[in-house]
């Protein structure tokens, strides 16, 4: 069992209530628009991070993470990308994900826009956590964690602040 911590579109800012709400997991998943090297670091020196770059990280934040990510996390395929599109409409990188990967758990940012959707047709649960950053049109900032257990995923929650 592990417990997974997932946001997006931090864009440079951080509010201390994300790491207050990820205080009990194992790892934090950042599905891109990171926005500084400097907040990388601090979510690395938290908790072991994984992470993609998103349209508005610069190039140093590009070597150092990648444009998407296929991983295993007990019997859960992953696959994170920034720009991931949504159910039914995804971005050419994730239908070509889908088609040579096993995978059970999609993870993207960039709408800003919160969404946990099971694509029946895909066979695989969506999760864009929204935005957890200050930058936007957003006006309410947004993460989720959830746990991960074998081949379940649940007892998922949501965190939710008012932007700054």
């Amino acid at each position: 069992m592990i417990r997974i911590g997932i946001l997006s579109d931090t864009h440079g800012t951080l509010d201390d209530g994300v790491l207050e709400f990820f205080s009990d997991v194992d790892e934090i998943w950042h599905a891109g628009d990171i926005g500084s090297l400097s907040l990388a670091n601090r979510l690395a020196n938290f908790k072991p991070l994984r992470a993609v770059y998103g349209n508005v990280d610069d190039a140093r934040i590009r070597l150092d993470y990648p444009l998407s990510q296929y991983f295993w996390v007990e019997n859960i395929g992953v696959f994170m990308i920034h720009i991931g599109g949504r159910p039914g409409r995804y971005d050419s990188i994730v239908r070509e994900a889908l088609k040579g990967n096993e995978v059970n758990l999609l993870v993207c940012g960039h709408s800003h826009i919160l969404l946990v959707k099971f694509d029946a047709k895909s066979n695989l649960l969506y999760i864009n956590p929204g935005a957890a950053g200050n930058n936007g049109f957003h006006k309410v900032k947004t993460a989720v964690k959830l746990v991960i257990d074998g081949k379940q995923m649940k007892n998922l929650e949501v965190w939710e602040k008012t932007r700054d």
